[in-house]
């Protein structure tokens, strides 16, 4: 059997919606032939302690700068939130990573700006991340 490819990922989201998050890590570690190293900004990382918003910026800067793709989270709450917006800004316009778009389950609602930055868009289930992931990641 051939290698697998390791893929480098960073998730976006937000703490408050930390459970998707962990579900998004067991659905990578579950999937079957699928290898990948997590460079999200964990909950008790120093980076959420940075002196003041360029520290910050400058911090998650550099976790996106060796990823293959970018995964965020398309609930509402992103289309309110300036660290998502800059975590695109960061991925697209700084380093041209491609972004997979996951809709959360059951959602009705879905963030415009995640979606029009998307390079592709996906429901909440772990083939087609997955499948999202090694079609579209550099």
């Amino acid at each position: 059997m051939p290698k697998l490819k390791n893929y480098r990922l960073f998730i976006s989201h937000s703490w408050t919606y930390g459970d998707a998050y962990e579900k998004l890590v067991s659905f990578f570690n579950e999937h079957p032939n699928f290898k990948w190293t997590d460079y999200s900004v964990p909950k008790d990382d120093p980076i959420h302690d940075a002196a003041n918003q360029t520290e910050l910026y400058d911090a998650i800067k550099k976790q996106i700068a060796p990823v293959n793709c970018v995964i965020i989270l398309a609930g509402v709450y992103s289309t309110y939130s300036k660290w998502i917006n800059k975590e695109i800004e960061i991925s697209k316009g700084v380093f041209s990573k491609p972004i997979v778009a996951v809709e959360p389950w059951g959602s009705e609602k879905t963030s415009q700006i995640v979606k029009d930055n998307a390079d592709a868009i996906v429901k909440w289930q772990s083939s087609s991340i997955v499948n999202a992931i090694r079609d579209y990641s550099i």
